[in-house]
């Protein structure tokens, strides 16, 4: 059963939170985080991507970055930026984006579940990657940012969390994306023994933005176990910081692809060869969003098509080969245009729903790339799925909106 356990929370003060907050550390590159930061030294950029602090061309995997992070950390809590909650706390994180609220549990997940499956996963994560968070972890020593993570919805935790609402949040506020972020603290006791009782019920949860973080923070948890010969299971390091969403709550965007060419192929053998697999029906310049499974939208030479899967181009019994992903990499990707790595190919770029359908007809208008492709999104039950078979998704599948904001609560290993 899942462990959720309440934590002694580093909060920044109401006056500056505003200030402090941001973006997680990869939905942006160095420049983005240096303009979004905008030379304050109370964005908490400068503890997630401290690279910003040095020269363009400085190496990012540098031990320098990583105690660079860990500094800026220490100077803000000596500056009173931040302050820790005098006992051990759960939290409430409430995101409003579109007029469509969700409502996350902030509390520490185990180590021990994670490596015991009971955290479960739907990506593989680049060891590249993986090493550099751990790097955050092991030399700040804490849990600068949450993991996102979802769970099967429990009634009586929703009805909880409603009698928390009611009462004044800690921070309140809209960031300049337009995002609402409500932040509650659960000191009360009796609550938050009620929220643990009913988490502990819970058979699995499920990583659902953030896996390197989460391998991040779980392994070098592990590695702290392995070096510590007085280990007794009590400590931080045992533990690692979550939000975690009832999966009714939440929404998956489409992730869609831009491909750079054709493979070699003339226009009109590019669509006799689709033809092969979908049924087109040509749209005209209005956008084609696909609005059920296994249709799609394409843009290509000025125009937007739907394509619909032709019979035999999917399993809708497999997990794996319902996906609308798998279809476009099996039927056109991988056969048509000789795409077979998705995390490699630099012929194929991914673009996030929230850019809207307008950033592929850009990308394709202005030459850069030659079609695009609009997926229907992927549901929280096909994730699960693909979850509790062991499974594991195609690269790039799932678009989690809104982000959770790095800064608002940390959790340190000691």
């Amino acid at each position: 059963m899942a462990i959720l356990k309440p934590f002694r929370g580093v909060r920044p003060t109401k006056e500056l939170v505003k200030r402090v907050i941001c973006r997680p550390y990869d939905v942006l590159d160095e420049k983005e985080a240096r303009i979004e930061a905008n030379g304050d030294p109370y964005s908490f950029y400068h503890v997630i991507k401290p690279e910003i602090d040095f020269p363009d061309d400085f190496d990012h995997y540098s031990p320098e970055i990583y105690k660079k992070g860990k500094s800026n950390y220490e100077q803000m809590k000596a500056d009173g930026v931040f302050f820790q909650d005098e006992k051990e706390c759960l939290y409430i994180y409430a995101q409003t984006m579109n007029g469509r609220t969700q409502y996350g549990i902030v509390g520490c997940a185990g180590v021990e579940d994670y490596l015991n499956d009971i955290i479960k996963k739907h990506e593989l994560t680049r060891p590249d990657k993986e090493e550099d968070r751990k790097n955050h972890v092991r030399v700040g020593n804490m849990n600068a940012e949450p993991v996102f993570f979802a769970y099967p919805q429990v009634v009586a935790l929703d009805e909880i969390v409603n009698e928390v609402i009611k009462s004044e949040p800690a921070y309140n506020l809209t960031t300049d994306d337009g995002i609402g972020h409500t932040f509650w603290v659960v000191s009360d006791d009796a609550t938050i023994n009620s929220i643990v009782t009913h988490f502990n019920q819970i058979p699995f949860t499920y990583v659902a933005d953030g896996h390197h973080r989460t391998a991040a923070a779980a392994l070098v948890g592990n590695e702290l176990k392995a070096a510590n010969p007085n280990h007794t299971g009590k400590e931080e390091y045992n533990y690692f910081l979550a939000v975690h969403f009832p999966d009714n709550q939440l929404q998956i965007m489409d992730y869609n692809r831009v491909v750079k060419d054709l493979n070699g192929l003339s226009d009109e053998e590019f669509m006799n060869k689709l033809s092969e697999k979908f049924d087109i029906t040509a749209v005209g310049t209005a956008e084609h969003r696909p609005d059920q499974l296994h249709n799609f939208g394409m843009y290509f030479n000025g125009l937007w098509y739907s394509l619909t899967a032709k019979a035999g181009t999917y399993n809708d019994q497999d997990p794996i080969g319902v996906l609308d992903v798998t279809i476009l990499s099996e039927s056109v990707l991988a056969p048509i245009l000789n795409i077979t790595d998705l995390r490699k190919d630099k012929r194929i770029e991914f673009v996030g729903g929230l850019r809207g359908l307008g950033e592929l007809k850009r990308r394709v208008d202005n030459g850069e790339m030659k079609v695009a492709f609009a997926l229907y999104p992927v549901t929280m039950k096909q994730l699960i799925d693909i979850a509790d078979n062991g499974l594991i998704m195609p690269p790039k599948v799932t678009w989690f909106e809104p982000k959770l904001r790095s800064g608002l609560v940390i959790h340190e290993l000691s």
